[in-house]
């Protein structure tokens, strides 16, 4: 084993730099881009939600919910949308979520991700994207910004069907790349 696989295998100081990084980058994509608006200037299709749960998968469920919790405060800033209580508690909170629960659930370095994985991290996304919109449809709702039903209409469409097909789809070809690029046994967060 070479050093500088020693290095980064025992560094656990990468898997968070890396998921702020991932963090701050979700944020931005989310900010510009996502050029289909569904409710303009409130709710539009966040073709990148996947990224807190891939992460998560890769990195570790902390890494995960680094990811989804920087990514969501940092789009509500750059859309021009941040609510403190709602950004920082419930926003916050439940998007790190998607990203925290497949990363606890999907430990590639464990047990190789198959085809039957791959289905069961669709079935995970989907459930943790239903209640993540569910409890931000809510807090929408109880701040007077949007009507819960709506709310959840939109929210779904805009993080679960990205988050069901984008984790599933990218998955396996994140894991080469990762491995290509001399980091498959990375130490998790």
């Amino acid at each position: 084993m070479s050093t500088t696989e020693t290095t980064v295998e025992g560094n656990s100081l990468f898997p968070i730099v890396l998921a702020v990084v991932a963090g701050v980058a979700t944020g931005v994509l989310w900010a510009y881009a996502n050029p289909i608006q569904l409710v303009p200037g409130v709710i539009q299709w966040r073709i990148f939600a996947f990224l807190p749960p891939l992460i998560g998968i890769l990195l570790g469920s902390k890494s995960g919910f680094i990811c989804g919790y920087i990514g969501s405060v940092v789009w509500s800033l750059l859309a021009g949308t941040f609510i403190p209580a709602h950004t920082l508690i419930v926003d916050g909170i439940m998007v790190g979520l998607t990203g925290f629960i497949p990363g606890l659930m999907f430990n590639p370095a464990k047990k190789p991700i198959d085809t039957t994985d791959l289905v069961k991290i669709a079935v995970v996304c989907l459930v943790v994207g239903l209640v993540m919109v569910a409890a931000v449809s809510a807090s929408l709702a109880f701040l007077g910004i949007f009507p819960f039903t709506w709310a959840l209409f939109y929210l779904g469409l805009s993080d679960i069907v990205p988050m069901l097909i984008g984790t599933p789809l990218l998955v396996l070809p994140a894991i080469k790349v990762l491995k290509g690029a001399g980091l498959g046994t990375m130490v998790r967060f």
